[in-house]
This record gives structure tokens, C-alpha cells and sequence, in this order.
């Protein structure tokens, strides 16, 4: 069973990323922040949240002892912090320039791997904080790393599709091409497979990609053979690109999160589907397992981030938490209820609301008078909660969205355009974000990252009258 236990509301923007220390889940999003929170109760730490990055932020990640939190951003950097107070170590500035995609600690901490939009892959040595080696995959940007438990390589996953094994020298020992149409994530568990009889060590790793894929794969090292990437087998289930996969800390568990904005959690030596989780509204950005509790984050580019736990007695089943949408409401059973008055922060009237045997069509029927007469809530403020929670859910279930259209955004701030330009890679941007980047970034595309042939800006008349014309109409 997989119980939606809480949902972190405070990221203004898509969430990227989100990864988990002992203690803590870090988040971060297109809003330029990292928010930190407490595993204790889910509440944001004092220092948080943590800001300096220029652009959206796209991906953190804490060192093993959880007491440094790196992230990477558009901005071409990747910043080092104290986890424990929020101070920051260091700003790692990408040789290139280039946007950094992905970062992740080596096992032992003594290096963090920075990835970038060109290709680019820089190994940073983490205790002068100084770059050690670099490299270049043979093509595309670099979106997605992993390294081994022991430490000896780490893999990387491009946008044109490969797989690529390099050691801590940065020499590359194997290239594989995964996903045709690109990877998006890769993880490797942390539990190694041991071969006694023919002395092979065998490294399982997963990798999705924009072909709706997941692909499970095994590393194997051999005194004689070298590094083989074995193809093992490719889970199905989601309808559209996989974002982003992860496995559990003791390998038995695969997730993955989707564009068809579902959740699929995998018993790894079967391949079947253990649950389904279809509670976010829109694409699945991130998920990850926490490393000593039974707790599951997943992000979202709905701007949440939703908490899961596992009851580990019960039997593997699937599972599916139903969609908002008006036919699912009214359907929902008792525990469908608990677990939406969980995520809006209602936990305390999970038993009361099983005591009166409240389901999903009794929850659209709540009055003020049954709230307080029938469930004899007593609190003005909490009865008003409730009503307004109710109210919010009955929004979504008319599929009315006042969401601003996605081209009417800045490529850079994610943020509503006033003025908006043409670019000489073709695409629109806000004048002053767009200026801003040319004089920074030395003529490359924020898009694309490619140099840009002009710096000739071209006002998009056309985009700003549709906007304006938007802005005129009443939003229901």
C-alpha cells in the first residue's frame, strides 16, 4: 500500500528535482529556488528557501553524509551548500558557460559531477572545490547521471539517446545507444550483484527516455572483459516520454513519473507493476525513494511535490490513487478521501471522516451545517478549511484552469511576458531576460545553446497582442 501522507505546496514555479538525505528532502524548481524540509514533519527549515541561482534551478542533490546539498541551473553554475545551515560553500562555474542539467556526489564525496546543455561533463574535486577532469559526450546535451555504489565510474545519458560509462579518470569505457528519441534519467541501485563463480560483479542500472521506455540494464565488470553494458529487459506501462526513474535504497523497487503525469512504482526482479499513482495534474518531473525511511517524493511541473509512504506488511498489490476529475470524486471510496485529506493537510480529521463513513460523493455534499451538526467540528476556522479545500476540488473537477498558456512565458524566468522579442534562434523571450542573458552568456541561445548568428531582437507584436488579448478576458 502506498498512502499520500503530505503534498509541499511552495514552489511558485515546475518542480525539477527533489532528492532525499537521512534527514531531509531537498526540491528544486523553475522558480530559481531549493527549498529543504525536515523528514520529521515535512516542515521547511529556517534557512530555506536557499536562493542565488539566476535561472530555473534543474536539478539537487545531497553529498552521502547529507551535510552538503549541490544544485545546478540554467545559469551555467553549480552551487555547493551547508545543509546544515544554509550557508553557501561555492559557486562551480561551468568551463563552457553552458546550462547544467544534472549533478550528483561520487559515494565517497570526493567528487561532484556537473552536466551540461553542450555536452560537457566536469568532475569536480570536492575538497579543494576545484575541477579535476572533464569531458564531452560524442553528442547532444547531457541530461541525466548516476553513479556506481563503489564509486569507480559513473554513467551519463544524453538527449541524443546514449549511455555512456566513464571512470574517475573521465575516461570513457563503454557507449551504448538506449533510447532513440533520448534519455531522460538514469539510476543505478545501490545493491551490487555478486557472480561468485565466474567473478563478474554485476551493476544494475535503469534509464528512461522520451520513447516511453524503461530500460533495465546490467554493468558487468570482469577481470577480462572489461565493462559490458547488458541489455536485461523494458518495463511498459506509461503512455507517454518517462521523465525521470529511481530505485529504492534496497534495490527491490523501481519508480518512474511520466508526461501522461502517472507515478509507476515496479517490483525490480519481476517487472510488475506494484502501484499506480495518477495524483498529480500534470507532467511527472522527478521521483526518489528515501534512503532509511519507507517515504517516496514525487515532483511535478503542477508546482507540488507529493510525499508517499509504504506500509511494508502489507503484500505487494497495485494501487491506484484516482485522478481529481469529476467522475473519479464521486467514485472515491473512504480511503480515497483519507488520502486527500492528507494531502491538503487535513490528516487530523482522517478519523472522524471514517467514523461517519464519509466517501467520495458524501465529501462534494459537506455543508457548513453537516460539518457542524453532523461532524460536530467545532472550530470556525477549521470548518472553513474544509469548505474552502472542498471548493478548490470541485474547481479542478470542472477542468476549468486559469493556467497561463505556456507560450505566453519567458523561456528564461517562466514568467508572463510584457515585451515579448524574437531572437535570432527563432525563439520569443522577454526583451529585458533576453538582453540580460546575450550580455552574460556571450551570444548563445538560451534554448539551444548555440551561438547565436545576431543579436538582433525583433518585437513580437503578434505574441504581445495575444497575451494582452488573454489578460482582457475574464478568467473563470
Amino acid at each position: 500500500m502506498a498512502t499520500l501522507i503530505h503534498t509541499l505546496v511552495d514552489h511558485s514555479d515546475d518542480v525539477n528535482y527533489c532528492a532525499f538525505s537521512s534527514t531531509c528532502l531537498a526540491t528544486c524548481s523553475l522558480d530559481k529556488t531549493i527549498r529543504v524540509y525536515s523528514l520529521n514533519n515535512f516542515t521547511e527549515l529556517p534557512y530555506s528557501p536557499l536562493k542565488g541561482h539566476t535561472y530555473a534551478v534543474h536539478c539537487c542533490c545531497f553529498s552521502p553524509s547529507g551535510h552538503v546539498l549541490a544544485s545546478c541551473s540554467t545559469d551555467g553554475t553549480t552551487m555547493v551548500w551547508d545543509a546544515r545551515d544554509g550557508r553557501m560553500l561555492a559557486v562551480l562555474e561551468q568551463p563552457s558557460g553552458s546550462p547544467v542539467r544534472v549533478c550528483r556526489f561520487s559515494p565517497e564525496s570526493t567528487y561532484l559531477v556537473s552536466g551540461a546543455a553542450d555536452g560537457s561533463v566536469v568532475l569536480w574535486n570536492m575538497q579543494s572545490l576545484k575541477l579535476y577532469r572533464s569531458g564531452n559526450v560524442k553528442d547532444g546535451s547531457l541530461v541525466a547521471c548516476a553513479f556506481s555504489p563503489n564509486g569507480n565510474f559513473f554513467v551519463t545519458g544524453s538527449s541524443c539517446g546514449d549511455l555512456t560509462i566513464w571512470d574517475d579518470k573521465m575516461r570513457c569505457l563503454n557507449n551504448e545507444k538506449a533510447h532513440d528519441l533520448g534519455v531522460t534519467c538514469c539510476d543505478i541501485s545501490s545493491q551490487p550483484i555478486s557472480d561468485g563463480e565466474h567473478g563478474f560483479r554485476y551493476f544494475q542500472m535503469a534509464s528512461c527516455g522520451q520513447d516511453n521506455q524503461i530500460k533495465l540494464w546490467l554493468i558487468v565488470f570482469t577481470d577480462y572483459l572489461g565493462v559490458e553494458l547488458k541489455y536485461k529487459c523494458t518495463l511498459n506501462g506509461h503512455s507517454a516520454p518517462v521523465l525521470a526513474c529511481a530505485f529504492s535504497y534496497d534495490g527491490q523497487m523501481l519508480v518512474s513519473g511520466s508526461v501522461d503525469k502517472c507515478v509507476i512504482i515496479y517490483e525490480t526482479s519481476t517487472g510488475n507493476t506494484l502501484h499506480t499513482l495518477s495524483q498529480h495534474t500534470r507532467y511527472v518531473t522527478t521521483c526518489a525513494f528515501a534512503p532509511c525511511s519507507p517515504l517516496l517524493a514525487t515532483g511535478s511541473m503542477d508546482k507540488t511535490v507529493n510525499i508517499w509512504q509504504f506500509d511494508l506488511k502489507q503484500p505487494c498489490a497495485a494501487n491506484t490513487v484516482k485522478n481529481e476529475s469529476k467522475a473519479a470524486v464521486g467514485d472515491w471510496s473512504e480511503d480515497d478521501v483519507s488520502a486527500w485529506l492528507c494531502a491538503q493537510d487535513l490528516a487530523d480529521l482522517v478519523g472522524l471522516f471514517k467514523m461517519n463513513n464519509i466517501d467520495g460523493k458524501e465529501l462534494l455534499n459537506l455543508t457548513k451545517e453537516s460539518l457542524t451538526n453532523e461532524l460536530k467540528i467545532e472550530s470556525l476556522g477549521l470548518r472553513s478549511k474544509v469548505l474552502q479545500k472542498i471548493e478548490d476540488l470541485k474547481m479542478k473537477m470542472s477542468s476549468i484552469s486559469v493556467t497561463i498558456p505556456d507560450e505566453f512565458l519567458c523561456p528564461i524566468t517562466r514568467e508572463l511576458m510584457k515585451d515579448p522579442v524574437i531572437a535570432a534562434d527563432g525563439y520569443s523571450y522577454e526583451r529585458e531576460a533576453v538582453e540580460n542573458w546575450i550580455s552574460n552568456k556571450r551570444r548563445s541561445s538560451p534554448m539551444t545553446n548555440l551561438p547565436l548568428p545576431s543579436l538582433m531582437l525583433t518585437p513580437n507584436r503578434t505574441l504581445k497582442m495575444a497575451i494582452a488579448r488573454w489578460l482582457e478576458t475574464p478568467q473563470k
